[in-house]
């Protein structure tokens, strides 16, 4: 049986994920804070199918308890590593408090760092392994009243880049997805705040999403994979579109 630990996966993306591969017959790690949700989610899909973890990204001794406690349940087999778990804080740069900042790269980009770092010894002892992180469409040009956000996922797409060149020789795989507005709880909290929803808008649901993520997994070839027609075509150009081109794109969806 091919297994998939996944973070942040009490809801949103990660929970439709799980869903989607235990549907297919992998045996899924939900890992997340929220114990009730998980508890929740290994119900829908059985004790046989799904282990479930309380644990917090940004706590490296939390990360290594669970990812530990996952592989005492697969014999150390870790086929895919779905790094999901992230927060996210809109608004203007100076609006927002200090720590909400802080929180943001706490949780998506160490928090990226200590789940990696921890589970790298499974990923080279599995044949194959794979690691798919979750960038965003923010991470293809700084985004406005996103910040701190579009920067820690600038650098999960850098981090992508990196390890998928140092890890090909453990036959890790490393790639990422850019989805843009994905219908979830987090983004829905944040709608009021920004024109930028309004002007890319929210498109996708978390199943769109979970679908990519399979789809990649099955042999996708790439570092990087936007999520949707609009940003495929953002992401092919963006490298010989002139910055200030890029600028005016991202200002006219920002409602200015």
């Amino acid at each position: 049986m091919k297994t998939i630990f996944i973070t942040g996966a009490a809801a949103g993306i990660g929970r439709a994920t799980a869903q989607l591969f235990a549907g297919k017959g992998w045996f899924v790690g939900a890992a997340d804070r929220d114990e009730a949700a998980l508890r929740t989610l290994q119900e829908g899909l059985g004790e046989a199918n799904c282990s479930v973890h309380v644990m917090d990204v940004t706590d490296a001794a939390s990360v290594r308890q669970a990812l530990a406690g996952f592989a005492a349940r697969t014999e150390g087999q870790l086929d895919v590593l779905h790094n999901n778990a992230g927060i996210l804080r809109v608004g203007r740069f100076e609006a927002i408090p200090l720590e909400d900042h802080r929180a943001q790269v706490d949780v998506n980009l160490t928090g990226l760092l200590n789940v990696l770092h921890t589970a790298f010894p499974w990923l080279r002892d599995t044949p194959g392994a794979q690691v798919v992180n979750m960038s965003s469409a923010s991470a293809i040009h700084g985004t406005p009243d996103f910040a701190s956000y579009s920067a820690t996922k600038h650098a999960v797409r850098a981090m992508t880049e990196a390890l998928d060149i140092e890890w090909q020789e453990y036959d890790i795989r490393v790639c990422d997805l850019m989805p843009p507005f994905v219908a979830t709880g987090m983004v829905n909290a944040n709608r009021a705040v920004s024109g930028m929803f309004d002007g890319m808008g929210v498109n996708l649901g978390a199943e769109d999403v979970a679908a990519q993520v399979w789809a990649v997994t099955r042999g996708g070839r790439g570092v990087h994979h936007p999520v949707s027609l609009p940003m495929k075509g953002l992401w092919s150009t963006s490298g010989a579109m002139p910055t200030a081109v890029t600028r005016r794109i991202m200002k006219r969806f920002w409602g200015r």
